[in-house]
């Protein structure tokens, strides 16, 4: 079974460092039992959306443990729902047990926080940030995959945006040309506003994504309105940001952007309640 997303893959040395943070060097309380075969479960203590499944498995597997389960990243686990049967031997079980459970729990928690955003918009796509763990953003980006999200930016180099600072300094109009001159035929440029008018002239300047960062929603209503009137909306991608939580997704959902970001997908969610249990 193929539980990875397509383009996320846990490198051997990512595994092997992950795996010697957890252990250490004097690992004894794994090593005061036998290593004797048995049978365990990972079962989750909470409803919620499921994602890590990949990783775990690989985690299990170097420390040569038969992991089996029915589900696949993005399926959904009722609470006392059984994610993964393992047969291996009891101290294997036991030194992969942590690493693999913080994967699920964390991975878990963003899928299922994202699915609740997608669910609650109900149309616009829901897009995480690049605000993330140092280390583990791909990860968290697959996470928001497996939640129905979309992962906007891995890094810097997917694409130009332009942000606040960047105006700052430049101006918003020597800030476009200046990305213009710079960019790569592949590479969108996307630049962030503050109101109707930046909005404007970003769209007649040949941007090709607008975000709308931290306005109001009656105030995105009236930016996309004007857009619209001007004959700049249709090739052109909307975007809201900041400020945007799970009570007022749905009001930003209406004003008629097509992409909603937020930083809390990441940053904020909390962990799904997973755990392990050696079967007597």
């Amino acid at each position: 079974m193929d539980n990875q997303i397509d383009g996320y893959v846990m490198l051997i040395t990512e595994l092997e460092r992950f795996i010697d943070e957890d252990l250490g060097f004097n690992d004894v309380s794994c090593n005061i039992i036998p290593d004797r075969k048995v049978h365990a479960e990972i079962v989750a203590r909470e409803f919620g959306i499921i994602s890590g499944l990949g990783e775990a498995t690989q985690i299990f597997e170097y420390f040569d443990i038969l992991a089996t389960t029915d589900l696949t990243d993005g399926d959904l686990v009722e609470e006392d729902g059984i994610i993964f049967d393992l047969d291996g031997g009891a101290r294997s079980i036991l030194k992969a047990e942590r690493l693999a459970l913080n994967f699920l729990g964390k991975m878990s928690g963003i899928a299922t926080i994202t699915r609740q955003y997608v669910e609650r918009a109900a149309g616009p796509r829901i897009a995480c940030t690049r605000k993330t763990t140092p280390g583990f953003r791909k990860f968290e980006k697959k996470a928001v995959q497996a939640g129905g999200g979309d992962p906007h930016r891995f890094n810097l180099s997917d694409a130009i945006m332009i942000k606040d600072n960047h105006i700052s300094v430049l101006g918003l109009q020597k800030a476009i040309i200046s990305a213009k001159k710079k960019s790569s035929f592949t590479q969108k440029i996307e630049v962030e506003v503050e109101s109707v008018d930046d909005a404007v002239t970003a769209a007649q300047m040949g941007v090709d994504i607008i975000m709308f960062d931290n306005m109001t929603p009656k105030a995105i209503i009236e930016a996309v309105r004007s857009l619209q009137e001007k004959g700049l909306k249709n090739n052109i991608i909307l975007e809201a940001s900041g400020g945007i939580t799970i009570e007022n997704v749905d009001k930003y959902a209406l004003t008629g952007v097509d992409v909603i970001s937020i930083g809390a997908l990441t940053h904020s969610s909390n962990w799904l309640d997973i755990s392990l249990r050696i079967i007597p």
